[in-house]
């Protein structure tokens, strides 16, 4: 169903696509949106135990995509560094594909948002925290994401960079 990514060199092992997730701050959403357009909106998230989780107002162009169709991609640039005397950038990359679901248990709901909360304010307490959710829980929609496909990708410099630095450490490469 998913596509084989042809350069096989660049892939990213999927501990690296997992770390990736759990460091960046935001990606791209992208739906099946309305006349057949997409529509990819940017979006602070968090990955927590295998599932990416989203904040959203409990209407709009997002959730109408997702009644539609609740599958999904979600894009996540770890790094791109523009290297202009070679016209390229050293990219860093992630997408998961999965299907989105709005929470509506009010437990699933509380959790996905303290996780949200936790990564956005960690040296918040708890007590502080609780009340910021508090405040804004009426009209708080969460999403989650099961990912059903997750593939990652770095530029061609970058698997150079590494293996060049692997064969002068005495790693694996070293003949």
């Amino acid at each position: 169903m998913f596509r084989e990514m042809r350069r096989k060199k660049q892939a990213l092992s999927r501990e690296d696509c997992t770390e990736i997730l759990e460091r960046g701050t935001s990606g791209v959403l992208a739906l099946a949106g309305d006349g057949g357009y997409p529509y990819a909106v940017p979006i602070s998230y968090v990955y927590h135990r295998g599932k990416l989780y989203f904040h959203s107002a409990r209407s709009g162009h997002k959730l109408d995509a997702i009644r539609r169709c609740p599958r999904a991609s979600f894009c996540v640039i770890d790094q791109d560094q523009v290297v202009p005397e070679e016209y390229t950038t050293y990219f860093r990359s992630v997408i998961a594909f999965g299907t989105l679901r709005v929470l509506e248990e009010e437990r699933e709901k509380r959790a996905a948002i303290e996780a949200l909360a936790v990564k956005y304010a960690p040296a918040d307490d708890p007590a502080s925290r609780n009340r910021a959710i508090d405040r804004e829980w009426t009209p708080l929609c969460m999403l989650e994401m099961t990912v059903e496909h997750l593939t990652g990708k770095e530029a061609i410099e970058l698997v150079r960079q590494r293996e060049k630095g692997e064969r002068s450490a005495g790693g694996p490469l070293e003949k």
